[in-house]
C-alpha cells in the first residue's frame, strides 16, 4: 500500500534533481573541468572577498528551503509508511 507514497516521493525527487541539474548546466557549472583539478595547487595570496550580491542570497535561501522541504518530505513518507503498516 505504501508503494504509492514511495513512487510519489521518487518522482518529486527526480523532478527536483532534474531542475537543479538543468540550472547547473545553464549557469556553466560544468564548463572548465580541467581547471578545477588544479585549483588546490594554486597559491594565490591576493584573494579579496567577493561581495555577496542579492541573487546569491536568493539562491542560498532557495537551496536551503529545498533541502528542508526534502527532509520534511522524507520524514513524512517514513511516518506515513510506518503508520499504515499492517
Amino acid at each position: 500500500m505504501y508503494i504509492i507514497y514511495f513512487l510519489a516521493y521518487m518522482t518529486i525527487g527526480f523532478g527536483i534533481s532534474a531542475l537543479v541539474f538543468y540550472w547547473a548546466l545553464k549557469n556553466g557549472q560544468f564548463r572548465d573541468q580541467k581547471r578545477a583539478a588544479y585549483l588546490p595547487l594554486l597559491h594565490d595570496t591576493k584573494t579579496c572577498p567577493v561581495p555577496i550580491r542579492r541573487i546569491h542570497r536568493i539562491e542560498a535561501i532557495v537551496l536551503i528551503t529545498m533541502a528542508c522541504l526534502g527532509l520534511l518530505t522524507s520524514a513524512s513518507v517514513l511516518v506515513i509508511s510506518l503508520i499504515r503498516m499492517p
